[in-house]
């Protein structure tokens, strides 16, 4: 098959490129800059937004199927940058694809499409969307992938991905967050306790794989949204303290209340909306209710209609993790 691969550059688009270049697809990496580690391996890469249609359709010529991993992620922004990256972008895939006869297309979504606020424990594709969301990505990316699914048809089969936090070597995002917080030497968990799905890089990609067979004509998977995990939820102190360690840190992790991490959050966001202060505030609304809750899914939906096994278990996954990083 010829596969589109949309942020094929990025953390988790990159392993999935490698992935379908090791079974002998033919990929194309569509992404705003270079891959010249890509184009080593043997993909195509072609330099585009997904707010241009046009490059976006001339990428996707000749392909069979797209895998779309791009999006604009992050705890703050302005709703209107995350509603153009993540819906109208999606929407240009999904138009694309109709236009060129793409016959398959997965999405990458994210499980905090169904988390408006409280523990989550062992919860399954029957979840609702909140009626609100605390951050323009979760609601944004829940608008997307309500998109994706209504589009599921005879002539272009969808399913929604939604892995869990996603690392390993070479993660962005995740890990240097936490090291950034680390830092000091000391490590503040609202929900230090509570239980958390995670997703090695690996297993998240190879779950995108499974997803991309499966999608055949008449496949139960197609219309329909899948929580992605290691399968092994964890409280949040041991798998945080286990990713700072594969990176040579070890602070201390201290409880502290919910309810003061969610007032200072407040706070905080106040103060930075008022003075109008540039980056990303230390502390959000939606990362302290994120931190302060459990949230772990049962993933036997995808076991059966997409055949997908976590293959990298955590404490092999941690030290790989750490071998990149020595």
């Amino acid at each position: 098959m010829k596969i589109l691969v949309t942020g094929g550059g990025g953390f988790l688009g990159s392993a999935i490129c490698q992935q379908l270049l090791g079974r002998g697809e033919q990929v194309v990496a569509y992404q705003r800059s270079p891959a010249p580690k890509l184009v080593a391996a043997g993909a195509v890469v072609c330099q585009g937004d997904l707010g241009d249609p046009k490059a976006l359709g001339e990428a996707m010529v000749g392909c069979d199927a797209v895998i779309h991993t791009a999006a604009k992620a992050g705890p703050w922004g302005a709703y209107d940058d995350y509603y153009r990256a993540n819906v109208e972008g999606t929407d240009h895939v999904i138009s694309a694809c109709r236009e060129h006869g793409v016959g398959r297309l997965v999405y990458t979504s994210s499980p905090s499409v169904v988390h408006g606020g409280g523990d989550i424990e062992g919860g399954d594709e029957s979840l609702p969307y909140p009626d609100r969301f605390h951050a323009p990505y979760p609601a944004t990316k829940a608008l997307a992938e309500q998109l994706v699914l209504a589009a599921n048809g005879p002539a272009l089969r969808t399913v929604s991905l939604r892995p869990h936090l996603v690392w390993g070597p070479g993660d962005p995002h995740l890990l240097p967050r936490l090291c950034q917080k680390a830092a000091g030497g000391t490590l503040r968990l609202p929900g230090a306790d509570k239980l958390i799905d995670t997703v090695y890089v690996d297993n998240a990609a190879a779950a995108h794989l499974c997803a991309l067979d499966a999608l055949a004509p008449g496949s139960e998977c197609a219309g329909r949204a899948y929580f992605i995990s290691n399968d092994d939820p964890r409280p949040q102190r041991d798998i945080i303290a286990g990713l700072l360690r594969a990176a040579g840190m070890e602070p201390e992790i201290r409880a502290v209340s919910p309810a003061l991490a969610g007032s200072a959050a407040a706070v905080i966001e106040t103060t930075w909306r008022i003075l109008r202060l540039g980056g990303e505030p230390p502390l959000t609304r939606w990362t302290a209710n994120q931190l302060a809750t459990a949230h772990w899914y049962d993933i036997s939906a995808a076991k059966r209609d997409l055949g997908y096994r976590p293959q990298v278990s955590i404490e092999e996954g941690l030290e790989r993790l750490a071998a990149s990083l020595g």
